[in-house]
């Protein structure tokens, strides 16, 4: 499959929110992203903003770095909240139950390169940059499954 890429400037936090929450009305069963960047680029702050969007209400949303794993009940599906930093091995991935999770659920990964070959083909990277201006991230998006290319246009039009 071949790889598709489209970049984003976020301007703001409230842009990085705001774009959240358009994933979040479009997002559904086995979506999973990939949540990449450095420490402090946003990674949570996104995974924040689009769980509080699809929750409908303000949740706790921390940060699962020690959990491993943070599930949130939205409408009729869950959404997995993870952070595999301390992984490892791929073999606690799926101790964590979160390979069943990615048929099943919507699965937002932190620190994905942990899964390894456990990596889901129909996965959408969200890679998060920091930039020369300190509230300002440059946003790639990268995709091979063609479910991602009418859903990504309806999202960047919310």
């Amino acid at each position: 499959m071949t790889k598709k890429t489209t970049q984003i400037q976020l301007g703001s936090p409230e842009e990085t929110t705001s774009l959240a929450a358009a994933f979040a009305k479009h997002l559904t069963k086995a979506d999973v992203l990939l949540l990449i960047g450095d420490i402090g680029a946003g990674k949570t702050h996104f995974a924040r903003s689009l769980i509080q969007a699809k929750l409908g209400y303000a949740e706790d949303v921390p940060s699962p770095t020690f959990t491993l794993v943070q599930t949130y009940e939205a409408e009729d599906i869950e959404i997995w909240h993870t952070d595999l930093y301390r992984l490892t091995h791929p073999d606690e991935v799926v101790e964590l139950g979160l390979t069943e999770a990615f048929e099943t659920e919507i699965c937002l990964v932190e620190w994905p390169d942990r899964l390894a070959d456990l990596t889901p083909s129909s996965a959408l990277t969200v890679d998060l940059k920091l930039t020369e201006t300190a509230e300002e991230r440059l946003l790639t998006l990268t995709w091979s499954d063609p479910k991602w290319d009418d859903r990504l246009k309806d999202i960047l039009n919310d």
